[in-house]
């Protein structure tokens, strides 16, 4: 009878993985392909300082799934590396954390990530040159591992995922992370608490790149 592998022999795979080699973000794009896996975002030692957190260089910031493609949910989605798709913190929660934590270094303002229709403000998006900065320091101070699923795995990659989380409790990740940063939740209520003020006439002079002011 064939051995099927325990979702403990995945997690040591993934974690085997995602501890080896990193890539810039500017060059993950050669080396991530387009299939489901785990991701684990690293980062310098002045982006821990200014994220706020005491260094822990060797762990990771945050670990996350990509169900379908990690290019189009990691490089594309957080990270906007694409030329032709558009950083957008209203649907990357990634973002919207290291968005959280750098509010004041980076002068990031919180708004509705669809101006036509404000509502859901814990999905906030940024005000206009927001995204651009916070894009800018996630490029210069960020690096990736990934670990991309085998095929036919029969443990739900989530599974998965959760284990890995446990492992590292990585500071950005708030689910499934027995050391979650209570922090970072409350800099993230802060920024909806903002968004949810937002006001029509605030867009004459914070214009955001996240939504638009007519359906």
């Amino acid at each position: 009878m064939t051995r099927v592998p325990p979702l403990q022999d995945f997690a040591a795979a993934a974690i085997d993985a995602l501890t080896g080699e990193r890539w810039s973000i500017r060059d993950a794009a050669q080396h991530v392909p387009a299939r489901p896996g785990l991701y684990a975002i690293y980062g310098d030692k002045q982006a821990w300082r200014d994220l706020g957190l005491e260094v822990a260089y060797d762990q990771p910031l945050y670990v996350g799934k990509a169900e379908k493609s990690l290019v189009s949910r990691d490089l594309n989605g957080h990270f906007a590396t694409n030329r032709k798709s558009t950083p957008r913190t209203g649907g990357s929660t990634v973002r919207r954390s290291f968005a959280a934590l750098l509010r004041d270094a980076l002068d990031l303002q919180a708004v509705p990530r669809n101006l036509a229709k404000p509502e859901r403000f814990a999905n906030y998006g940024l005000a206009e040159g927001g995204d651009a900065r916070l894009n800018e320091w996630m490029h210069a101070r960020l690096t990736l591992a990934v670990w991309p699923a085998p095929a036919g795995m029969t443990v739900p990659l989530g599974d998965v995922e959760s284990a890995v989380i446990v492992r590292f409790t990585p500071p950005i990740n708030l689910d499934k992370n027995p050391g979650k940063l209570a922090r970072l939740s409350a800099a993230r209520a802060d920024m909806a608490a903002e968004a949810s003020r937002w006001r029509a006439e605030d867009s004459l002079a914070h214009p955001p790149i996240d939504g638009r002011l007519t359906p």
